[in-house]
C-alpha cells in the first residue's frame, strides 16, 4: 500500500509540474530548475486563519491555525510537502489536510506555516513546493 501512495503522489506531482489542472499557475524555476527535481514546482501560496479556526477540514479533522497543515486541489492527504519562500530563504514542512485553494494559487497554509515563510502580512508569495515524505 505505502508504494502505490507514493506512486500515486508521484504521478499526482509530476501532472502539476507538466502543468495539470488550475494548480498549474505554477512553473518550475529557482532552485527547482536549477536542481532539475521533478517534484518541485513553484507557485502562489496564500493562508488562511481564525475564519476557519474549529471547522472540520475536507480530511475530516478540525483545522487549527497554529498548526502546519495546508490545503490542496488534489494531492492526497496527509502527504508532506516543503516550501519554501525564496525571497527569504525560509522553509515549513506542511501537511496536506484539506481541499484548496482556488483562484489560480497552487496552496493554502495554515496561519502559522504562513508566518514561519514570513508571507502571513502580505498574504501571499510565490513558493517553492517539493513533496517531502508521506504519512505512512
Amino acid at each position: 500500500m505505502k508504494n502505490i501512495t507514493r506512486h500515486i503522489v508521484v504521478s499526482s506531482v509530476l501532472l502539476l509540474v507538466a502543468g495539470a489542472g488550475e494548480a498549474a499557475a505554477t512553473t518550475l524555476k529557482s532552485d527547482c530548475a536549477r536542481q532539475g527535481v521533478p517534484r518541485c514546482s513553484t507557485g502562489i501560496a496564500s493562508w488562511y486563519g481564525s475564519e476557519l479556526q474549529g471547522r472540520r477540514t475536507a480530511s475530516g479533522e478540525r483545522f487549527d491555525r497554529r498548526e502546519l497543515t495546508a490545503a490542496h486541489p488534489w494531492l492526497p492527504f496527509q502527504t508532506w510537502l516543503r516550501v519554501t519562500n525564496p525571497r527569504n530563504g525560509r522553509s515549513v514542512n506542511v501537511r496536506i489536510n484539506d481541499r484548496g485553494p482556488g483562484y489560480g494559487r497552487a496552496i493554502d497554509l495554515s496561519e502559522q506555516a504562513a508566518r514561519l515563510l514570513g508571507i502571513h502580512g502580505k498574504g501571499f508569495a510565490r513558493v517553492e513546493i517539493r513533496v517531502a515524505q508521506n504519512a505512512d
